[in-house]
């Protein structure tokens, strides 16, 4: 089962024996560093090791970076190409270090990576980088700032560049925070901590997003039981029967909208007789449906996925069609028996006053295979499932596992 792969960023030479320290404390939490210095990144012979680095971050998922005294090595051009400085220049109310690029460390260009990525970074600062700090804070606007050594810095000449960072850094929009640290132990503690109480929100978010999904469905209960009772207020035969057509086959016009491109106008099924479920999976050139379990769903989809998938229908080609939330196989199955036991005449007239309310979702083409449109909607659907789970596709009985 594979871990979080954490980049550290941070200079080596100086940094040494912390950095050796982090990597042992994020290997004992079940995470896999991902360090320069001991050969954890893929050095592509084609391009610059700083290029190579830059790459690295986009396959890691917690950046954390650690600011010392030294400034480090002026990223190369090519790597300064890989990063889209631009888009940074919204994300912090501090841009200073973003204005002269050939000023920009490698490391800190790899946190400027994970910044333009988006992946969560966690910065901690020396405590004397973090004091001198304070002291070009306060005089960076005056004359005296360039005569002034900060005993901290290494070379005087970077200062300004590590302060600025640190500015960008602890001035960005979302993902500012920084902590000082005087010793190894309260960066690991911090660390320790964060780390805990961000899965600790991440499972109560989870948690109320099922509550919510448990909320929609109870409310369309609800919505079943109250058009019974407007139904039963309708006194004339034929005009409730239309009623209650109109009302319990909204859905199926829902499904049917959806893939008017496939088979044809929805309105056909009002005069033609032939239609059954197995006419459609055939024009639709699926040999399979399954029902999509909605623990699985709970488990695999992420916050953006959408509506929860009911069904998948596979195609000969292994592609796969999605059905959505409210909507299920089985009841579509039902409706459309039930529809095409009316006469023509109340199909129609059911159908002409659908056409105009419906939302025309229903049945969705994704393009991909099973496995892949999972892939798609997972965060992590291997380290999700127990151990012992069998591949998902067989979870379906489908594609031969």
């Amino acid at each position: 089962m594979a871990g979080l792969r954490v980049f550290v960023s941070s200079t080596c030479y100086d940094l040494n024996v912390l950095r050796n320290q982090l990597r042992q404390f994020i290997a004992v939490q079940g995470h896999e560093p991902v360090m320069s210095d001991y050969n954890d990144i893929l050095y592509d012979p084609r391009h610059h090791t700083h290029t190579n680095c830059i790459d690295e971050v986009g396959t890691c998922d917690l950046v954390v970076v650690v600011i010392g005294s030294r400034f480090g090595g002026p990223a190369i051009p090519e790597a300064i190409e890989r990063v889209d400085l631009d888009s940074l220049e919204t994300a912090s109310s501090s841009i200073e270090v973003l204005k002269r690029r050939e000023n920009i460390s490698i490391t800190q260009l790899e946190v400027l990576r994970a910044a333009e990525l988006g992946v969560p970074i966690f910065v901690f600062i020396e405590d004397r980088v973090w004091h001198d700090h304070a002291t070009y804070e306060k005089n960076k606007g005056k004359s005296i700032i360039d005569s002034i050594e900060f005993s901290s810095i290494e070379k005087p000449k970077t200062a300004k560049y590590i302060f600025e960072f640190i500015n960008f850094l602890r001035h960005r929009t979302q993902n500012n925070a920084v902590s000082a640290f005087s010793k190894y132990s309260d960066l690991e503690e911090s660390l320790r901590q964060q780390w805990s109480a961000f899965f600790k929100r991440l499972l109560n978010e989870q948690r109320q997003r099922n509550a919510e999904t448990r909320r929609i469905d109870a409310l369309a209960e609800q919505f079943e039981d109250l058009k019974a009772a407007m139904l039963s207020t309708i006194s004339d035969d034929v005009r409730r029967k239309v009623a209650r057509g109109v009302v319990q086959f909204r859905r199926l016009y829902d499904f049917l909208a959806s893939i008017e491109t496939y088979i044809g106008a929805v309105s056909q099924f009002g005069r033609d007789d032939s239609w059954n479920w197995s006419k459609i999976l055939e024009k639709l050139d699926v040999h399979e449906v399954t029902d999509f379990p909605r623990d699985l769903w709970r488990s695999l989809a992420s916050p953006v996925s959408g509506p929860r998938v009911t069904a998948v229908f596979v195609k000969i080609d292994g592609t796969v069609y999605v059905l959505h939330f409210p909507l299920t196989s089985s009841a579509i199955q039902e409706d459309l028996a039930a529809f095409m036991n009316l006469t023509r005449d109340n199909r129609e007239i059911i159908l002409e006053a659908l056409e105009e309310g419906s939302s025309r979702r229903g049945l969705t083409y994704t393009g991909k295979t099973l496995d892949d449109f999972l892939n798609s909607i997972k965060s992590d659907a291997k380290s999700d499932l127990p151990p012992e789970a069998p591949p998902i596709n067989k979870l379906f009985g489908l594609l031969g596992g």
